[in-house]
């Protein structure tokens, strides 16, 4: 099981999407049958093994074991993700695309860039496990406390400097058999998680 599973089939995203089959998921983190199931959720085995047929279907569930009980076999299933993401490419006609309005101190560009990241990540997830390769990539989260707008404003013109400078300094454009890599960097409000 991954961490997250990013999806990126439209018909994946909205069998996910269902309250139903996303409670199921939630609960296959740990594996388990229909039957087990049904009775943390409330619903018939036959509706449950309807919930999971579908969900296996589209790749967010996966075969455990198969145990044999009387005349029965018994399918025991588990969640191919501890959590799930769904990527822009699910809505390929009308996924966000941060060339239409680059604008460096727009919220809305902000989530634009933020969705061709997932977009982006997701792909090369995608692609290194069908090729059984590690994905190389790095990230930095953090946060800071600015007492004024101006402190914010000087900080965003420092950012600016020195990741310009970095990129600056390695930035190759000749190096035979180099590798483009994406920087992303960004400031925003924190939001406070509610308990």
């Amino acid at each position: 099981m991954e961490e997250v599973t990013v999806i990126e089939d439209p018909a994946a995203a909205e069998v996910s999407l269902d309250p139903m089959r996303s409670r199921l998921l939630a609960e296959l983190v740990e594996p388990g049958s229909a039957t087990s199931l049904a009775a943390k959720v409330g619903l018939a085995r036959q509706k449950v093994n309807y919930h999971l047929r579908t969900l296996e279907k589209h790749g967010l569930v996966e075969l455990v074991e198969e145990r044999k009980k009387g005349n029965v076999t018994e399918r025991v299933m588990r969640a191919t993700g501890a959590s799930y993401v769904i990527s822009p490419v699910a809505l390929a006609a009308v996924q966000p695309d941060p060339a239409r309005s680059p604008d460096r101190l727009s919220a809305r560009w902000l989530l634009a860039l933020s969705a061709q990241l997932v977009r982006d990540v997701g792909m090369l997830i995608t692609g290194a496990a069908k090729a059984r390769k590690r994905l190389a990539t790095f990230a930095i989260d953090g946060e800071v406390r600015f007492a004024t707008a101006a402190d914010r404003a000087a900080f965003a013109e420092e950012l600016t400097v020195a990741v310009t400078s970095l990129v600056s300094k390695y930035h190759d454009e000749t190096a035979e058999g180099g590798r483009a890599h994406r920087v992303v960097v960004a400031v925003h409000p924190s939001v406070k998680e509610e308990s």
